[in-house]
């Protein structure tokens, strides 16, 4: 993501990785969440913003023994980021390894991750830090969405959405106004392993109207050539 050096920094994580995967770019830049890579404890130091980073992202899974000395200097260091919240990637094999890390470390996340559990391990991260609010409803007209418990209705009527149709809508939902390709909303929605063709998105956008019903069905709008579009939200 290319930072833009007159935007406020209070929100900006750190990212430390032997090199950044590509599914976390994408997840964190499909997020809306501005980061930047640091490749040591000086790095992120130097380049810490005077409100402190928002949140440390570590990649432990490829060079773990980097990654924890990054982190140990981190912890050590006298300046904001001795405070800062830690998210830590690792291994299933590296489990057995955190009972002894305990105080290096926030929260973590398994690689490979779905993209929607790391989107919501950072949103948790940040939340606790104060640097993002908590919205646990997405209102659109007469449609409800409570992100926190997983129910929707329209009209006060409950919908009986399977698990990936309620997250295809909470995404559109939350990205209102913006065009997504099938192929964008299959690596989000979906996640990055998934090999599934375009045609998932469409059957899945058609049951969603379906049972939105014939008087809401628009809200989910089909640009033409590109993809969907979810229409103007407001935040409850």
């Amino acid at each position: 993501m290319t930072l833009d050096s007159t935007a406020p920094t209070s929100d900006l994580l750190a990212v430390f990785a032997a090199a950044v995967a590509p599914e976390l770019a994408r997840t964190l830049d499909l997020g809306g969440y501005r980061w930047k890579a640091v490749a040591s404890a000086a790095d992120a130091a130097e380049h810490e913003p005077p409100e402190g980073w928002a949140g440390v992202i570590v990649d432990a899974s490829d060079d773990s023994a980097s990654a924890w000395a990054f982190i140990r200097m981190l912890r050590k260091n006298a300046s904001a980021s001795t405070s800062t919240r830690l998210l830590a990637l690792i291994t299933g094999a590296q489990i057995a390894d955190l009972e002894l890390r305990d105080e290096l470390f926030d929260d973590f996340c398994l690689v490979p991750f779905h993209p929607a559990e790391m989107e919501a391990r950072v949103r948790h991260l940040l939340w606790r830090t104060g640097a993002e609010p908590q919205q646990d409803m997405v209102e659109y007209r007469e449609l409800s969405l409570n992100v926190a418990t997983y129910q929707a209705s329209i009209a006060g009527r409950p919908l009986d959405l399977t698990y990936m149709e309620y997250e295809l809508l909470k995404f559109l939902s939350q990205n209102p106004g913006k065009v997504f390709t099938r192929e964008v909303l299959l690596n989000r929605v979906w996640g990055y392993e998934y090999y599934g063709g375009a045609r998932t998105v469409d059957v899945h956008v058609r049951r969603l109207r379906a049972k939105l019903g014939e008087e809401h069905a628009s809200m989910i709008e089909t640009v033409r050539s590109v993809g969907y579009r979810f229409g103007q939200t407001r935040w409850s």
